[in-house]
């Protein structure tokens, strides 16, 4: 792909116009100042290559938080025709369905505020965290591993770990139809064997937060927020399972983009066509390890109860919570959408990018149905977080999409280069925040210079409409893999 022309429409969304063999326009998200960031790496040339594929419908489009990525950039999203299109596994990445998951608990920060560091280290005992961390206590047989693949949050709310009234704020309930045990590979069960509960490593996380501001009263009560709550953030994936159906599935892709004479300006781009048993095989492989992520984070969640209601119970305090949502980043997914008058049936690509409907859409649940879905924004771990909710605008021009977080601008490899993980633990105790992590690699691979500016991300977003901001959460500490 040729270097490719940014054009300004507006003071938060760029343009490349449809050149050479690109079948659609591509769009990104972004003000002045985040444009000169993203246009540092190939990622606008990614935006481009994505317009190429075959049956895309409308633009290829990147939120604020674009990255260069493997194929489709971190941020893309895509829109597919059920009849003319693809999918393809660079367009979901390789942890499918990471993801995040809120907690609104009944706790203020004045009652926990000196408890944070031995709350994070009880956290940290209790929830296996770091490379290739296994659970402590929940092994799966082959029969019930299945089960979780094919049904996700419910099975292991069945088996004890959550409540009924979970499901409800999950995106889709917790599962994916469509899911296929027989997709998934004895390389991927092995890996992710013992993996149920556990948030592994790099930029997955546990986060204490508190409610700092709040935005819109009416959709804060409606997600039981107000000024000084406490808000526990889970974000995390489909662990190894997950990554390896991703590498199963990228090496039968490219064999098929050659057996179905697909055209890629870049192999990391390989796909099938939608309805080819090659496309089938990997959609029913990517559900499972959705619902394995939506499975993992439940358990996590019945962990985090498990231990803080042990936590205060010992201080006399009664402990309770809800959750807010939970919202996958990586995932391509079934969906109606109307375009160009049209109601269509298309298969969204989102990677590292959310989704946002819109008040009144029935996927949401009775308590967002006014409001909108909850869009949950985490930041690097020494910045605010963001609660938003999703508008009709995204529905109408990014197809219910909005960005994920902050988006990293500094290599992993860099970011060790630059800090000290003893200076970042200091400086983050400076800040009020206490850090727990499996590695001293993970804290400076993850210190807030990696990343974009959150609130410059959300200001673009807000500003575009497609995500309209609820609340601030400030970090009070944090777990890192």
């Amino acid at each position: 792909m040729p270097d490719i022309e940014l054009k300004k429409e507006n003071e938060f969304r760029w343009k490349i116009s449809a050149t050479g063999k690109m079948r659609t326009d591509g769009i990104i998200y972004a003000n002045d100042h985040l444009i000169k960031i993203i246009e540092k790496d190939a990622s606008p040339n990614q935006v481009a290559n994505v317009a190429t594929l075959p049956g895309i419908v409308g633009p290829s489009m990147a939120m604020p938080d674009i990255h260069w990525g493997y194929g489709f950039p971190i941020g893309g999203v895509a829109a597919f025709d059920e009849s003319k299109g693809i999918v393809s596994p660079g367009g979901v990445g390789y942890d499918i369905n990471c993801g995040v998951r809120m907690i609104a608990t009944n706790l203020d920060i004045e009652e926990i505020k000196e408890h944070i560091p031995e709350i994070i280290s009880e956290l940290y005992e209790d929830i296996p965290s770091g490379v290739g961390s296994k659970s402590k206590f929940l092994d799966l047989d082959e029969k019930s591993l299945n089960r979780v693949l094919i049904e996700g949050a419910s099975k292991v709310i069945e088996m004890g770990y959550g409540r009924e009234e979970d499901i409800e704020f999950i995106e889709s309930n917790g599962v994916l139809p469509g899911a296929k045990p027989d997709a998934v590979s004895a390389r991927a069960r092995e890996r992710g064997e013992g993996q149920l509960g556990t948030l592994g490593s790099g930029n997955h996380f546990l986060e204490i937060d508190t409610v700092e501001e709040i935005y819109n009263n009416e959709a804060a009560s409606a997600m039981n927020l107000r000024t000084g709550t406490i808000v526990i953030s889970i974000h995390t994936g489909s662990r190894g399972l997950g990554h390896q159906i991703c590498d199963d599935a990228l090496k039968m892709m490219q064999q098929a983009s050659k057996k179905y004479g697909i055209e890629l300006p870049d192999r990391q781009l390989s796909c099938a066509p939608l309805g080819s048993k090659e496309a089938e095989t990997y959609l029913a492989g990517m559900s499972a390890a959705a619902n394995f992520a939506f499975a993992n984070r439940q358990v996590i969640t019945h962990l985090v109860r498990k231990t803080m209601i042990k936590f205060f119970k010992k201080l006399g305090i009664q402990y309770d919570d809800r959750i807010i949502y939970d919202v996958a980043h990586n995932i391509a997914k079934w969906e109606k959408h109307t375009f160009e008058g049209k109601e269509r049936k298309l298969l969204v690509h989102r990677k590292g990018a959310t989704r946002a409907f819109p008040p009144g859409h029935p996927e949401l649940p009775n308590a967002y149905k006014k409001i909108g879905q909850p869009v949950l924004i985490p930041g690097d771990m020494g910045r605010s977080s963001f609660i938003l909710v999703g508008t009709q605008k995204a529905m109408e021009t990014t197809f219910g999409s909005t960005c994920h977080g902050a988006g990293r601008v500094l290599s992993r490899q860099k970011a060790k280069s630059i800090a000290r993980a003893s200076e970042v633990v200091k400086n983050l105790e400076n800040q009020g925040i206490i850090i727990r992590a499996a590695s001293k690699e993970t804290i400076v691979e993850e210190i807030s210079e990696a990343y974009k500016d959150v609130s410059e991300v959300v200001e673009v977003v807000k500003s575009a409409g497609i995500a309209l901001p609820v609340a601030k959460l400030k970090p009070l500490g944090v777990i890192k893999g």
